[in-house]
């Protein structure tokens, strides 16, 4: 494929220079397809610029970018003699292309070839060894990094963690960190965020309390290692304090605080990053959007979620299936589904977690019917084979209106083992209509998917209870009892003056109870002079 291209003989040094190399560079980036890149190739080599291997690692880069891997390595390949940022070059590329095992093979032979491996090498080839999730061709490059002697290096040395973080091996990682902490900040967040992405959340915040300097990509990991691990008060807590410290908020910072604002409901924080985002002119892209549009329909603004998401140029199919899930949650079935008729017409493809909110919306609004059409043409029509999570939704909708049978026999047939989720939506549906057999049924199966839950104990009980078997009922409980299960505290929240409350039953450590129950007593004392209730609390 590339013999048209190679020289004859070699060209005279001065017949390179004149031919320029910013006219190359210039080529090299209104190349666009394969025939644009091979006229750029057949430009470079009759006046030698091939034989340049950084003008030759720019056109092999753009190769890779247009994802023509495979005229990338022939190229290379047809090098007389690369040189160290050539093999650096395509190196750092193969991952991306999907070659990470050619591109720690490429590095073994950087040696082999009479080159020494630098700073930038060991980086590339460790990053190759994460995708391959091969923790132990990553300790054999750790190794060739002592023995060349850039193990102390700042850069090969957060590599050095990264890999062992990504690896699962957090005490390797941290016995490393803690021998050659060079006071580099990217070593520090590199420690930082193997704690956050592996739920030790106290080991990341111990560190980063700790750190001599921070800079915006600490604060990120911290904040997105809660948000992750579900503790978004924290998260926001550390986001507000970094507002504070005077530190500007990027795109990735603004994606993960938004992620805990959608866990906690805080919609004030939303949407001060909202206008935040329009104050300071920053690009609005998708992701963000979608971020967005997330927060505002779990924090029970959908008219402003509808609002960001008619205002974005540019929608993907996550756009649409987060606001049609976002319209399902709040009940609003038929706007869901007109959202979703939208989205075919202006010709997105919709895929499982599409039909998960479609589903949702037509469980969430009692439409069966609607439910049984969208479920049965998802393989013939979309080409999707429904996964756990459309027949989950779709069980839950036949349960909550009634069509317990129907949902059973779905759950028999079902090509998967029902996990808790279907089998809570059953129980929850037998406690409605009074299903004590069904009932019996989920709960033998949620004692072993989840015996820690004692809400499933309790709704049993509640089926025995409302049909008057009362012995049944109490014998529940004492099985609660007996194995130690119990009742797990309700909870609440409330957004006030920018600020999260969060409230569980039984607590009182953290609250004004005196003025909490004085504005009961009057709220009591205003309804019975209502002819209201006698009493609420």
């Amino acid at each position: 494929m590339l013999r048209p291209f190679l020289p004859k003989s070699p060209p005279s040094s001065s017949s390179a220079a004149s031919s320029g190399p910013p006219s190359l560079l210039s080529l090299l980036r209104q190349c666009s397809d394969l025939k644009r890149l091979r006229q750029a190739h057949g430009f470079m080599v009759p006046r030698g610029l091939d034989h340049d291997n950084v003008l030759l690692g720019r056109f092999i880069g753009q190769c890779f970018s247009l994802g023509l891997s495979d005229y990338a390595m022939a190229v290379f390949d047809h090098t007389a003699h690369p040189d160290l940022y050539l093999y650096n070059s395509v190196i750092r590329a193969l991952p991306d292309a999907g070659s990470s095992e050619r591109a720690v093979r490429l590095f073994d032979g950087i040696q082999t070839s009479g080159l020494r491996p630098d700073s930038y090498s060991f980086p590339f080839a460790l990053r190759a060894a994460i995708r391959l999730s091969a923790i132990e061709v990553g300790r054999q490059i750790h190794c060739q990094s002592v023995g060349i002697g850039l193990e102390s290096d700042a850069h090969v040395a957060t590599a050095l963690v990264g890999m062992y973080c990504s690896g699962g091996c957090l005490p390797d990682a941290r016995k490393l960190f803690d021998v050659l902490n060079c006071g580099s900040v990217a070593l520090w967040n590199a420690m930082i965020t193997g704690y956050a992405k592996a739920g030790c959340l106290e080991s990341a915040r111990e560190l980063f309390e700790r750190m001599p300097e921070r800079n915006l990509i600490s604060w990120t990991a911290v904040i997105g290692g809660y948000a992750q691990w579900n503790r978004p008060s924290e998260a926001i807590e550390v986001f507000k304090r970094m507002l504070l410290k005077g530190i500007e908020p990027d795109e990735v910072s603004m994606l993960v605080a938004l992620s805990a604002c959608s866990q906690l409901g805080a919609l004030a924080l939303g949407e001060w990053i909202d206008s935040y985002i329009d104050k300071c002119r920053l690009n609005r892209t998708v992701q963000l959007n979608n971020a967005l549009i997330d927060t505002f329909a779990k924090s029970g603004s959908v008219g402003k979620a509808i609002q960001v998401f008619e205002g974005m140029t540019e929608k993907s199919v996550v756009s649409w299936t987060t606001i049609i899930a976002g319209l399902a949650i709040h009940g609003k079935g038929r706007e869901a589904l007109e959202m979703f008729s939208r989205m075919e017409r202006a010709k997105i493809k919709p895929n499982e977690i599409t039909f998960t909110a479609v589903l949702s919306a037509c469980s969430h609004s009692g439409m069966v019917k609607l439910g049984r059409g969208f479920f049965a043409v998802m393989p013939s029509r979309y080409g999707i084979t429904p996964k756990i999570e459309q027949y989950g939704c779709m069980i839950d909708l036949l349960g909550r209106r009634g069509y317990l049978q129907d949902a059973e026999r779905l759950l028999k047939g079902m090509p998967f083992e029902a996990d808790a989720a279907i089998w809570g939506s059953l129980l929850a549906a037998s406690n409605i209509y009074g299903d004590p057999f069904l009932g019996e049924q989920a709960l033998q199966q949620l004692m072993h998917l989840e015996p820690e839950n004692s809400g499933n104990f309790s709704l049993l009980s509640n089926i025995y209870a409302g049909l008057g078997r009362w012995n049944e009922s109490r014998s529940i409980r004492k099985v609660m009892r007996t194995i130690g299960t119990e009742k797990m505290p309700g909870k609440s929240s409330i957004e006030l003056n920018n600020k999260v409350h969060e409230f569980a039953a039984d607590d009182l450590s953290n609250h004004p109870v005196d003025v909490i129950n004085e504005v009961l007593h009057t709220i009591n004392g205003q309804m019975r002079a209502d002819e209201g209730p006698e009493e609420i609390v």
